[in-house]
């Protein structure tokens, strides 16, 4: 088995999934007493949201390349950075560690084409949803059409991750807002409907709508199962 590397902490909450999907998905493959051999750094987030909202990438990118490379000395065969919107700064990680990267955005987008689809919605952060460095690897590596939520849905989603998602906090109301933004991309044509920020599949569940749901921290943290044990 090799050992799967974790760089978390982006938020904590949604980390936690990673660690619990992984070592669940070791266990149905392996039975017995199997878990995953993980190596995980866990980043101090505020002073890194504080930089993102700052516009100051290059600064995220000097403290996630340096805890990749943390994870790569105590022994990882792999890396995943757990959080969608970090991978904005993958490029400069890739060229800092002698690792693989398990992209995020790869491993949603093989989900995507394995289940015979072309269109779909992307939710995430402002930086997800608006940047090219997520939207443009979906549309030109893969051939996806992608499509997002207007200017106030977006606004809404990016203040629910950052003030109440990566804090704890699964309202109600900020459930059915969501619910409401899925169904208007539905509309527009999206065949499903990417989670593409790892908390929130801790707000919404694919048994909440009839629209495929894809959870980003699950495909990731089942595709880092795969690679552990098939390339071992």
């Amino acid at each position: 088995m090799k050992t799967i590397g974790l760089l978390g902490g982006m938020s904590w909450e949604s980390s936690l999934e990673y660690y619990r999907t992984i070592n669940v998905g070791i266990k149905q493959a392996l039975g017995g007493l199997h878990s995953a051999k993980i190596v995980m750094y866990s980043v101090d987030f505020d002073p890194i949201e504080k930089l993102q909202h700052n516009d100051q990438w290059e600064e995220t990118s000097t403290i996630l390349c340096e805890a990749a490379k943390k994870v790569e000395r105590a022994g990882a065969d792999f890396l995943l950075i757990c959080t969608n919107t970090m991978h904005k700064v993958a490029p400069h990680i890739e060229n800092e560690i002698n690792i693989p990267l398990l992209h995020i955005a790869d491993a949603t987008a093989e989900t995507i084409l394995e289940n015979s689809m072309r269109t779909v919605g992307l939710l995430g952060t402002a930086f997800t949803m608006e940047e090219d460095f997520y939207k443009s690897r979906l549309t030109e590596h893969f051939g996806l059409e992608v499509l997002i939520p207007s200017d106030d849905d977006r606004k809404i989603i990016h203040d629910v991750i950052y003030n109440e998602l990566c804090l704890g906090k699964l309202l109600a109301s900020s459930k059915r807002e969501y619910l409401r933004i899925i169904q208007s991309l539905a509309d527009q044509g999206a065949e499903a409907v990417i989670l593409g920020c790892t908390e929130i599949g801790l707000l919404v569940q694919p048994g909440d709508t009839s629209i495929k749901l894809l959870d980003t921290t699950l495909i990731h943290a089942n595709k880092a199962v795969e690679r552990a044990i098939l390339t071992a």
